[in-house]
């Protein structure tokens, strides 16, 4: 199996946003590390894409067409919504990156109706939020059988082997074993890319856009990272997003160029419902990088 061959430092990226101004960057640590991954039984589904052992990726695509009006924001001002009341609910902020992985899993696996979002406002939460849904304070979580659990990739794990619809993992071992190594180096590659914003060079970025593209060479049946689209294309699409939209504007550079695998994934991954309706205005994402990572006389 190809390994990622990466030649920065490992930081550990915490999968939650406690603020807008800051997802819980944390300093580098000596050497790569790679956190083993809470793996999750996988649940058996119960619908006609199952039938055959296999999901095709235009499955997923599809139950995430879906249109659904997004409720307002709430913030310390607001009544908290019914709490532990048998419905399932995913806390967010619509503008943490961390929060938008669970959010577009939701919405892959068709479950706009079972899953309640409750968006939250984290420059003014409500303070019930704390009190009485989630001690750590931070988004996102997720209501569910009288629990509240947090943590963005073990929340896309759960919501794909818990709750009904395509499954959102191959059964590959190849290909889960792979799939596994990708989602560790989430944190690594944030890491890397975010270094180059604060700096004036893209020396770590082109290495991290390079592993990128070198990970998506590696199987040839779709344009995805496990060929067919799966969690680790949306455990990294958010980060992204952000991304692209502040090396183009404030960089003056192209992060897929050169990287036609790379581009085409982009391409494709902004055909998928379930992802286009969490997308935020790039001028935000301009702006938040700006704010939080360059010095203020830019």
């Amino acid at each position: 199996m190809a390994t990622l061959n990466l030649s920065y430092h490992h930081s550990i990226i915490h999968n939650s946003c406690r603020n807008l101004d800051s997802y819980n960057f944390c300093p580098k640590l000596g050497s790569l590390s790679f956190k083993k991954p809470l793996i999750f039984p996988r649940k058996k589904l119960h619908n006609c894409s199952a039938i055959s052992g296999k999901v095709p990726a235009v499955s997923a695509m599809a139950s995430g067409s879906v249109k659904e009006v997004l409720p307002p924001v709430l913030d310390s001002s607001s009544d908290p919504p019914a709490i532990f009341d048998g419905t399932p609910k995913l806390y967010i902020s619509y503008s943490c990156p961390y929060a938008q992985r669970v959010w577009i899993t939701r919405n892959c696996k068709g479950l706009q109706d079972a899953i309640k979002l409750v968006p939250i406002d984290l420059k003014n939460r409500p303070p019930w939020y704390k009190e009485k849904v989630y001690s750590e304070n931070k988004v996102p979580s997720l209501e569910h059988n009288n629990e509240v659990k947090g943590e963005s990739l073990d929340l896309i794990r759960y919501v794909d082997t818990t709750f009904e619809g395509p499954s959102l993992f191959p059964d590959d071992p190849d290909k889960k074993e792979f799939g596994e190594e990708l989602l560790s180096f989430t944190g690594s590659f944030y890491n890397a890319v975010i270094t180059s914003i604060k700096g004036n060079k893209t020396t770590e970025a082109d290495a991290a856009f390079e592993e990128i593209e070198k990970a998506l060479s590696k199987f040839d049946d779709g344009p995805f990272f496990l060929g067919q689209f799966s969690l680790v294309d949306i455990a990294y699409v958010p980060f992204v997003e952000r991304f692209q939209a502040f090396f183009s504007e404030v960089k003056n550079y192209d992060i897929t160029k050169g990287r036609p695998k790379f581009a085409v994934w982009v391409e494709e991954m902004n055909k998928i419902e379930g992802y286009k309706q969490t997308k935020r205005d790039p001028k935000e994402h301009i702006e938040s990088y700006k704010n939080r990572f360059l010095p203020s006389s830019l």
